[in-house]
């Protein structure tokens, strides 16, 4: 193990009693470029080539069930891969936000262009583990109102419905909804629940306590991206990780030996002149700058098990800086990491495995088509993976025409 991967596993595993929270499934369908319904598997396919052994340390094992810890999307530019991320975070927000939506409100994803999709339902589904606990979460809707919605648990490892809830069933809440057991007084957030409410999202501010455990989990552990909103924010992250950051910066080559916030803005010092102050904004690399954001969040997102969520992962960054980001993940305890990424030197099974390797397609009708590395069975270890993906063997690639200036 080289001295940078040794450190990544030390910054990582500095805090191991977290409670295990982790996202299994994701699907999508009738959102953006996406028409049919799509799934994004966390969990590890079963491989048993030598490289994957090797990898091990990519996977987690929760009730020896093998999960991973980051997913890569690659694919052509305008194939749809943003528009993965771009979907989970708005439904995401749909769960954190719901319940304050008003009469007015439309919510912010776009069906699928073409083919009368405009006229049909978009769909969401989520499959997690909870403080031990499976759930299975899922609801479906038009421009501006909710159409299902449908909660699972798995107490005891078998399967429970919560609630169930079907808006074109009636007008009635007694015809609309099913509960169990688990809500008390459930029938008392259905009336205070819109057409344009998740029930999960009132039910958490009106202190239904398994409401309020998913509601949570949408809001602390899927971290929707790494920027942090505002100076004052990121002072306490500052004030909180200062010494780890500068031990991940110089861990990743940086020059940079010490920082501070002061008026609201960020000064850096490096080795070669330690006395002269450098304006961050201005006088830092993209690259750098890119990197320093990072850490902020990223160190506080793998220390207490979260998910982040990156587009272009590989934005202003070094290949090994990208590798160094992503390594993290990857040696974390139980943190999570799904990203889009244009670098296809990254298309390498002695870094991921390749049910980590998920490519986006466009189709000839328009639509986007998300499928795993792992489905293409005539696949081996030794295959150039990177020259195999270019010469268009996965496809996810752009067509360019000839032209002639």
């Amino acid at each position: 193990m080289d001295i940078k991967t040794s450190f990544i596993s030390y910054i990582c595993n500095q805090i191991t009693n977290i409670e295990v929270k982790m996202v299994l499934e994701i699907r999508l369908s009738n959102m953006f470029s996406f028409r049919d319904e799509v799934t994004l598997d966390l969990q590890a396919a079963k491989i048993q080539t030598k490289k994957a052994r090797e990898l091990e340390g990519n996977l987690f094992s929760v009730d020896g069930e093998q999960m991973l810890k980051s997913v890569a999307l690659f694919g052509a530019n305008a194939s749809g891969k943003s528009n993965v991320i771009k979907a989970i975070r708005a439904c995401v927000n749909m769960v954190r936000s719901s319940h304050n939506y008003n009469v007015d409100t439309r919510f912010a994803i776009s069906p699928f262009k073409f083919e009368d999709y405009a006229n049909k339902p978009s769909s969401f589904y989520i499959r997690f583990l909870l403080n031990g606990v499976e759930y299975e979460y899922s609801f479906s809707f038009m421009h501006d109102e909710i159409i299902t919605e449908t909660l699972y648990y798995y107490p005891n490892g078998r399967k429970s419905l919560v609630f169930r809830r079907d808006e074109s069933r009636g007008t009635e809440k007694k015809d609309i909804y099913e509960f169990k057991t688990v809500i008390k007084r459930p029938f008392d957030v259905a009336d205070n629940t819109s057409k344009k409410t998740l029930y999960i999202s009132r039910a958490s501010q009106m202190d239904r306590e398994i409401a309020q455990k998913i509601f949570l989990f949408f809001c602390n552990d899927i971290v929707l991206d790494y920027q942090v909103a505002n100076i004052d924010s990121l002072d306490n992250l500052f004030k909180e990780r200062k010494e780890q950051m500068l031990e991940v910066l110089r861990t990743a080559d940086s020059d940079i030996i010490d920082f501070k916030i002061q008026n609201n803005a960020i000064t850096t010092f490096h080795r070669t002149n330690p006395s002269v102050a450098f304006d961050f904004e201005t006088e830092e690399s993209e690259g750098t700058k890119t990197l320093f954001r990072m850490m902020v969040r990223m160190i506080g997102i793998i220390h207490e098990g979260k998910m982040l969520l990156v587009d272009e992962i590989d934005n202003s960054l070094h290949t090994q800086l990208v590798e160094f980001v992503i390594g993290m993940f990857n040696h974390s305890n139980h943190a999570q990491l799904i990203y889009t990424i244009h670098n296809t030197h990254l298309l390498n099974t002695d870094f991921q495995r390749r049910d980590q390797v998920y490519f986006v397609n466009k189709r000839e009708d328009g639509s986007s088509d998300l499928y795993s590395l792992f489905d293409f069975k005539d696949f081996r270890d030794t295959l150039d993976m990177e020259k195999a993906y270019l010469q268009g063997r996965f496809d996810a690639i752009p067509t360019i025409s000839n032209l002639t200036i």
